[in-house]
């Protein structure tokens, strides 16, 4: 069984992190969706509450019969997570080109600490390459429409928020 791990804040999970996972499933039996504690940034969501979003969405993913998503948190550095399960790769969604420079400079810094894991970079489709989490909240919180950025559902749970 080939598992990876997709870490992320997820803050709230959107349809580019829904599509990322739908690919990941394609090429991985196993996906690990790391929901990141980082306690000096700011979230909307608590960590059990983005965890409990992201299962309901997974919940909605047709899966093949081979197929399983976990949903967990995780403090700290994500090669001790990832050791944890015995991943051999983390996912990571690549909007454009500011996102990969970011990403590229962790993925060296992981195979340092952690030389068999590999980083695989997933290019977003060009409909959610603009889609960026901080934004969608922005946009709720103001009264907007998230339609075609986050599910139904994540959008009746995000106007509790605002």
């Amino acid at each position: 069984m080939t598992l990876a791990v997709y870490p992320g804040s997820f803050d709230p999970f959107t349809l580019g992190h829904s599509d990322i996972l739908s690919r990941s499933l394609k090429i991985f039996d196993e996906v690990v969706i790391a929901v990141g504690v980082n306690q000096n940034k700011k979230t909307l969501f608590t960590a059990d509450e983005r965890v409990a979003m992201i299962e309901k969405e997974v919940s909605e993913i047709k899966l093949g019969k081979n197929n399983k998503v976990t949903v967990e948190c995780f403090e700290g550095l994500i090669v001790d997570l990832a050791s944890k399960h015995n991943a051999k790769s983390l996912i990571k969604g690549v909007r454009g080109p500011v996102d990969y420079d970011y990403e590229a400079q962790m993925a060296g810094m992981n195979t340092v600490m952690c030389p068999d894991l590999e980083t695989i970079f997933l290019m977003s489709k060009p409909e959610f390459s603009f889609i960026h989490s901080s934004l969608v909240k922005q946009i709720s919180l103001m009264g907007g429409d998230v339609t075609g950025f986050v599910s139904e559902k994540i959008k009746t749970i995000l106007k509790t928020k605002s």
